[in-house]
């Protein structure tokens, strides 16, 4: 049987669509669709791989696709990595199962890396989404010296919500210099997941306030590579939204499949002065681990009787702020 939490859309700059799926058992035939009117889309199918691509799709919007097995299971599916050239990491995180069996809604929730380097085609897709809010994890010198570029027409609101953990600068001002070892920064990031939780609750409830502040608002998190102050703040939403932990993860691991942090050790070393350093011991702050979203689960669970009590004393998000984020954000259906 397919697997609704498995299925994956993507584009690709030429404006093909790859679509991924996963069944229960091998051998099961699946079939896909484009949700659109008067359009010549093809399918190219891989069975071994799970994966179709859909060519022909009018390139100036989002689609969807119904996506069955041959025993009459369906699922819905966006693409959620957006083919943006600025920013490789740009995702929708709706469509996953919450409360209730229903659906977070596509659409409607998004995260990404910064958006300094945005290209016009990738200006016109931000706009094309409707954006209200966008919440930007950044600090503050990094907002200033790399702004995020925007549609001129209705542009979404940007609230700064620097945490400065994130950015590693204070491991290497307490290190002194004399860290070359990738296993201290592999146990630095996972301090700083500890600090997401414990540390930043109040930067993370403002975000909380300032969504359930507007009704039924579009918004996008981001930092600067989209992975980790932006992949906790995933996870609380969908948490709250009552997605299970396990799809959490996998949304939370998709950043390694659009984000190459090889490409990324240079800039790194000279933004932090970290050109003495191997590229080795540098990678763990550019790489996305299970360990690291774990180590701040884990966190919740060592000070905390459940995760709806973290939500609710440490984000101000209780039973009734639930109930309004599900009413917004979960499909009726």
């Amino acid at each position: 049987m397919l697997i609704p939490d498995a299925v994956h859309v993507w584009r690709e700059e030429n404006g093909d669509y790859h679509v991924e799926w996963q069944t229960s058992e091998k051998g099961v035939e699946v079939t896909v669709e484009a949700v659109a009117d008067d359009v010549n889309a093809k399918a190219a199918y891989d069975y071994a791989r799970s994966l179709a691509k859909i060519s022909g799709l009018p390139p100036q919007q989002r689609h969807q696709f119904h996506v069955r097995d041959e025993f009459g299971n369906a699922v819905l599916a966006a693409e959620r990595r957006l083919a943006m050239r600025g920013t490789p990491n740009f995702r929708d995180f709706g469509g996953y199962r919450g409360s209730d069996g229903r659906r977070v809604k596509w659409g409607y929730l998004y995260r990404s890396g910064q958006l300094a380097d945005l290209s016009a085609e990738d200006v016109a897709l931000l706009g094309s989404l409707q954006l209200n809010l966008i919440f930007d994890f950044r600090r503050e010198e990094e907002q200033q010296s790399e702004p995020s570029r925007l549609p001129v027409e209705n542009p979404p609101r940007i609230t700064s919500l620097p945490i400065v953990p994130g950015s590693n600068s204070r491991f290497f001002e307490e290190a002194e210099g004399h860290v070359g070892d990738r296993q201290a920064m592999f146990d630095f990031m996972l301090e700083i997941n500890r600090d997401f939780a414990h540390a930043q609750t109040a930067t993370y409830s403002r975000m909380f306030r300032e969504i359930l502040e507007r009704d039924d608002a579009r918004f996008l998190v981001h930092c600067a590579a989209g992975k980790d102050r932006t992949g906790f703040a995933v996870a609380m939403v969908l948490l709250a939204l009552g997605v299970p932990r396990d799809v959490i993860m996998a949304d939370y691991l998709l950043t390694q499949r659009f984000y190459d942090p090889h490409e990324q050790v240079a800039r790194l070393q000279r933004k932090y002065q970290m050109e003495h350093l191997q590229a080795e011991a540098v990678l763990p702050m550019l790489e996305v681990h299970p360990d690291y979203l774990a180590e701040a689960l884990a966190s919740i669970d060592r000070n905390y009787p459940s995760v709806d009590d973290y939500l609710r004393e440490a984000l101000g998000v209780g039973p009734r702020e639930r109930e309004e984020l599900r009413r917004r954000y979960l499909e009726n259906d």
